[in-house]
């Protein structure tokens, strides 16, 4: 991890975790409910700004790293996989917020449950930035070479995985089940898209052995890409789950 004054994480959020801290060390015992629903209103607020915060880093890593495969952009690369650190820092701020919150505000019931999912949002938050910088390594190595079958899938695949992240996103903005079922639809065509590539690249593999370089790369490029649909996937299930309480397989 590193520091968020260095990458550019905005400092709010842990100022916010700093100030919780700090007064709940000197908390008295009180009876005012509406007071402390108010608090826990609030607090879930921030939390769930800074776990948009963070998806929209990572819905921007996945258009840049698109961008960069197709204008051969190897700094771009570089640089979505420097700002990686940025998500990491997120996810950190956000779960150490969360935790302090169930600390002092001791949530129940579907409080407990809303901050217990946006806690594993941003476990696969987390873990689809690192796939898009995952992306961006072998963009480095395919940026000077002249692409092949341009890229094949790649850009569609890339764009239809930042439209899943933005619209899981967006679901979990409205908690809304429907929203989240209908968006993880999405998840289908990547795989679809996928299964594509991987045979298309194969073919043009044995066609020429010159191609196989660049072919293994795409390959393994679609295969995060494909990683990616599937965790956003989670999120949805996610989501689902904090509007019904049942355990939904949304991608089987």
């Amino acid at each position: 991890m590193t520091d968020p004054q260095r990458t550019g994480q905005p400092a709010g959020v842990d100022g916010q975790v700093d100030a919780l801290l700090h007064a709940a060390e000197g908390r008295r015992p009180s009876t005012g409910i509406p007071a402390r629903r108010e608090a826990l209103d609030r607090e879930e607020r921030i939390i769930k700004d800074a776990v948009l915060r963070m998806g929209a880093l990572v819905e921007e890593a996945i258009r840049r790293a698109s961008l960069a495969l197709t204008t051969h952009d190897a700094d771009l690369a570089l640089d979505i996989i420097r700002s990686d650190a940025q998500v990491n820092d997120a996810q950190r701020v956000v779960s150490r917020l969360i935790s302090v919150t169930i600390a002092t505000q001791n949530p129940v019931a579907r409080d407990l449950r809303y901050l217990l999912t946006l806690d594993h949002v941003t476990y696969e938050l987390e873990r689809i930035a690192d796939h898009a910088a995952s992306v961006a390594k072998q963009v480095i190595k395919l940026a000077p070479e002249p692409p092949l079958h341009d890229y094949v899938h790649l850009p569609e695949m890339a764009e239809r995985a930042a439209v899943l992240v933005h619209g899981v996103l967006r679901a979990l903005v409205d908690v809304d089940a429907v929203k989240a079922r209908e968006i993880a639809v999405l998840d289908d065509d990547i795989d679809r898209l996928y299964h594509a590539t991987f045979d298309e690249v194969v073919e043009l593999m044995r066609a020429d052995p010159a191609n196989v370089e660049r072919g293994t790369r795409i390959i393994i490029s679609s295969h995060y890409l494909e990683r990616i649909g599937d965790r956003s996937t989670n999120i949805a299930e996610d989501i689902v789950y904090l509007v019904t309480g049942d355990v939904e397989d949304l991608n089987p």
